[in-house]
């Protein structure tokens, strides 16, 4: 057997046991709160989009996100469900299948994006840095949580990791494919999400690299290089994205849009007021793990002693996202995905660097350890065995010590997310006391925590989102009363879910048992943001306070473990549920009996 095929006989079996363990933690739990979308991006943003796409054509309409991933729904919902009719009649009467198909894609292109990074660290680092990169995102927590909704950010990591490959060709061997392999992944991966095009900055290092290796024809090789992948990206943007030119006023207009929302913190009431770029550290330390986080930082430091144009393309691209990102006004965890292959492949270089000398460490300390004990001669012949064979043990049980390390703290957190997703949501339970416990028809006050249809009728066979309301449900997202408790002289007045914390005041429950609204829902992810802001909101922090006093509470259900310790509110871990204190699903629930005025009896 040639020694060159040695490695692959272990690498491809590891890398099977990789790409399974990534996919199950990111299928595991993929109905969550089915048959309703409670994740507001999922439910506005992809989906209904690539469903609509159907009844008024391939224009968006929409680009504060990208419609690349809309457009893959679009075609392969089409190939699932027989075209156009089977597609609305689907999603009409069956959401939750139509959701659950596209969840399952997401995850798909997330394990797909575990092979990439695979692929790209081969090309970099060798076989065992692909694996332990590729092992490290297969667990680590954003990337799985996320793979659970039909959201942009898992999905492109595929085709930015594709660039990420075709970057690495270009490194090691400047060929003009690899060019227009990484030309088209950064095209297709800013088509999905505007963020990803942070994978250009690798591309200008690989062929900036390949420019400076004095090579015979260098200065043409790399003019043609920037031609092919410009091209590439171009040419692959506007294949993923047609309407960024059929209809560029749209296009620019929905860009700015975006940025403008990134760019602003104020409206978002309970959002972190600490500055982006310490929540991303914050964020890197449970959404990739401390282990990993400190190794890829280790990582970026020691790159540059092994091979500085490899430092070149694996380090500036993290910190100048990181910088970007962290000036903007608003800051979420997953919006760190598009470097978190970098970061792996940073990370797993590290290990692959510290793992020597760690078995150097060892196996100083078992001799220094024998030499204390004494032991007996072995004889020449085995003591040379040994030698020979203690640094090839040493090493391996090194790099496994090391491996373990960096996977146990996301492998436990994925385990955990996989287990709480799969349990019911805390609104889907409450919903399901009401209909036991509150009559058809009852008016009730229920907080934006749920879509719509959760306060509509389900019957079989009929669409819910036509459906008449179940209870007369007062309308939250409407403000109609002064903080005073006067009505309005001008009427309604419309308010976002990001405002509906401003609308509210203890006056506002003298409204309800006035007009005989006796039952209020309530749920802590919408109470939590007023409690994190007080002195923003406080007359709504003294409307929750007087609904507590004056309202008796019939039915609540936390999604915390009997005995643990609530999670306090905060945009990632109150919706993704990381902390192992969540046992299922959603925020705390509470519907209160109001008593008096026309509640009364």
């Amino acid at each position: 057997m040639p020694t060159a095929e040695a490695p692959r006989r272990w690498a491809w079996p590891l890398l099977g046991g990789v790409l399974a363990v990534g996919l199950l933690l990111r299928l595991w739990g993929i109905r969550q709160g089915l048959p309703y979308a409670y994740n507001a991006d999922e439910a506005d943003h992809f989906v209904p989009r690539a469903v609509d796409m159907f009844a008024h054509g391939l224009n968006p309409h929409y680009f504060a996100n990208p419609p690349a991933y809309t457009y893959l729904l679009h075609f392969l919902l089409s190939i699932a469900y027989g075209g156009k009719h089977g597609v609305l009649s689907t999603f009409a009467l069956h959401p939750a299948s139509v959701y659950t198909f596209a969840r399952a894609t997401a995850a798909a292109l997330g394990a797909l994006a575990l092979w990439l990074t695979y692929l790209a660290g081969a090309r970099l680092l060798g076989r065992a840095g692909g694996l332990l990169a590729a092992a490290i995102e297969a667990v680590a927590f954003l990337p799985v949580y996320y793979s659970h909704v039909a959201v942009n950010d898992v999905p492109t990591l595929a085709p930015l990791t594709l660039s990420l490959v075709g970057t690495a060709g270009v490194l090691r061997k400047g060929r003009t494919r690899d060019c227009l392999l990484a030309g088209a992944g950064l095209g297709v991966a800013c088509a999905s999400k505007y963020t990803a095009g942070i994978a250009l900055a690798p591309l200008i290092a690989a062929i900036a690299a390949r420019y400076l290796s004095g090579e015979v024809d260098a200065a043409r090789r790399a003019v043609r290089n920037i031609a092919v992948a410009a091209a590439a990206s171009l040419g692959a943007f506007v294949l993923a994205n047609p309407y960024s030119v059929l209809d560029y006023a749209s296009f620019h207009q929905g860009v700015i849009h975006q940025s403008t929302l990134s760019a602003e913190s104020q409206g978002k009431l309970g959002a972190p007021r600490h500055g982006g770029l310490a929540y991303y550290l914050w964020s890197l330390t449970w959404g990739l793990g401390w282990a990993p986080a400190l190794a890829a930082l280790a990582g970026a430091v020691t790159v540059w002693r092994r091979e500085p144009a490899l430092g070149w393309l694996l380090v500036p691209a993290p910190l100048l996202f990181l910088a970007f990102m962290g000036a903007q006004g608003r800051y979420f965890g997953r919006w760190l995905m598009p470097i978190m292959p970098i970061v792996c492949l940073l990370a797993a270089l590290f290990a692959l660097q510290a793992a020597p000398r760690v078995a150097r460490v060892v196996g100083l300390a078992r001799v220094w350890a024998g030499g204390l004990r004494g032991g007996g001669d072995p004889g020449e012949a085995g003591a040379a065995r040994e030698r020979r064979a203690r640094p090839r043990y040493a090493l391996a049980a090194a790099t496994a010590a090391l491996a373990a390390a960096l996977l146990a703290q996301g492998l436990i957190h994925g385990i955990h997310a996989g287990a709480v997703l799969s349990r019911a949501d805390t609104r889907n339970l409450t919903r399901a006391w009401l209909v036991a416990h509150v009559p058809a028809g009852t008016p009730i006050v229920a907080e934006p925590v749920s879509p719509d249809e959760w306060a509509r009728e389900t019957r079989p066979g009929t669409a819910t989102s036509g459906n008449p309301y179940r209870w007369r449900k007062y309308p939250s997202l409407e403000s109609r009363i002064t903080p005073t408790g006067a009505l309005r002289p001008y009427g309604l007045k419309l308010v976002t879910i990001e405002n509906y914390e401003r609308t509210l005041s203890p006056a506002l429950i003298d409204f309800y048992e006035r007009n005989g609204y006796c039952w209020v829902v309530s749920g802590s992810t919408q109470s939590g943001r007023a409690f994190a802001d007080p002195a923003a909101v406080p007359a709504a922090v003294a409307y929750y306070h007087a609904l507590a006093r004056r309202g008796e509470v019939a039915y609540r259900i936390s999604p915390f473990r009997r005995g643990a310790r609530p999670v306090a509110f905060g945009f990632d871990w109150s919706f993704n549920y990381y902390p192992l204190a969540y046992y299922r699903p959603g925020p705390v629930m509470t519907v209160y009996r109001l008593r008096a005025g026309r509640c009364g009896g």
